[in-house]
């Protein structure tokens, strides 16, 4: 870089621009420049982060119109008769670390150096999107969608709170926020908490936080589809004979009537004991079980073998005249 003096930058040639180069012109070589050099293009490169300090010092020179007048007038006495304090150029001490990446720290730039905040560049995030040409008026609207703000977080809920509903305190960026669950979320079901998600940057704007709810299983309950259900275990006798049981519900517990001679498999359904929706609790289905006992006393095997030997029907004859080939 050409040096007129002590403490003296040719801005110009800093950016590589010509001295009658416009505001456009000054704006599309340093976007160029800064995107070169910018230290998360280049990781530990001190000299490229020097020079893109070196480029950013000069488009905030050469962006102001004020402060280029007297950069032109005065040359290296630019600064002291200008009165913009302290000696030598104004420099820039740059913390990266404040920015979520490269488009958020150059629309920032820009909007503090003259450039319309929140213009700049367009395409996608930084490294591999291109930078538009031409410049940016003051005034006109960013062509590229805003910066995403929004945070995603996965949140475990028993089979129960998603039944009932409730609420829950979480840390969400090292603060306590009450989140409400309202009764019948299902598996995968997400709720958004306003101005809760990432904060930007030099801007103060936050996001949106979205919760994805996973819901634990239940060892007896489960949801499939909108239908509550459960396998209810019933003995030999309560099929054959029928009866009123006892069964649990969500809401607690409850008596059920199963028809003689019903077989396995055949579901009992309660009406409005289902899971809860915007239309109102749905059905429950009980699907009935042949729960066989681990071993059986002398009595109830001589009244089995009693019931073998007066048997009238076979179970498989429809069966096997079906089955064969």
């Amino acid at each position: 870089m050409g040096m007129a003096g002590s403490g003296y930058k040719d801005y110009f040639q800093v950016l590589g621009v010509d001295r009658s180069a416009d505001a456009n012109a000054i704006k599309k070589a340093f976007r160029s420049l800064a995107r070169k050099y910018h230290p998360d293009v280049n990781p530990g490169d001190a000299q490229a982060e020097a020079r893109f300090k070196e480029i950013s010092e000069a488009y905030e020179v050469l962006s102001d119109p004020e402060k280029r007048r007297r950069y032109e007038q005065f040359g290296q006495y630019w600064n002291q008769a200008g009165g913009m304090g302290g000696g030598g150029a104004p420099g820039m001490d740059v913390d990266f670390g404040r920015y979520g990446n490269f488009d958020d720290f150059i629309n920032d730039l820009l909007g503090r150096f003259g450039g319309p905040a929140g213009g700049g560049f367009q395409g996608g995030g930084f490294p591999g999107g291109g930078f538009a040409g031409g410049g940016f008026p003051r005034g006109a609207q960013p062509s590229r969608p805003p910066v995403n703000l929004d945070a995603e977080a996965s949140v475990n809920v028993s089979f129960a709170e998603a039944f009932r509903g409730g609420e829950r305190s979480l840390s969400v960026n090292n603060e306590r926020v009450q989140v409400r669950i309202p009764a019948g979320v299902k598996n995968g079901s997400r709720l958004r908490l306003k101005g809760k998600g990432n904060l930007q940057p030099g801007t103060g704007r936050r996001g949106d936080l979205y919760l994805n709810l996973k819901v634990q299983e239940h060892p007896i309950w489960r949801l499939e589809s909108d239908q509550l259900r459960a396998d209810l275990p019933v003995s030999l006798d309560e099929l054959a004979l029928g009866g009123m049981v006892s069964v649990m519900t969500p809401d607690g517990e409850a008596q059920v009537s199963i028809p003689a001679g019903t077989a396995p498999g055949r579901s009992l359904r309660l009406k409005g004991k289902g899971w809860p929706a915007k239309s109102g609790r749905g059905d429950l289905l009980l699907t009935l079980t042949l729960a066989m006992p681990p071993s059986w006393s002398e009595e109830e095997r001589r009244l089995l073998e009693q019931l073998r030997a007066k048997r009238t029907g076979h179970p498989r004859q429809e069966w096997l005249r079906s089955a064969a080939l």
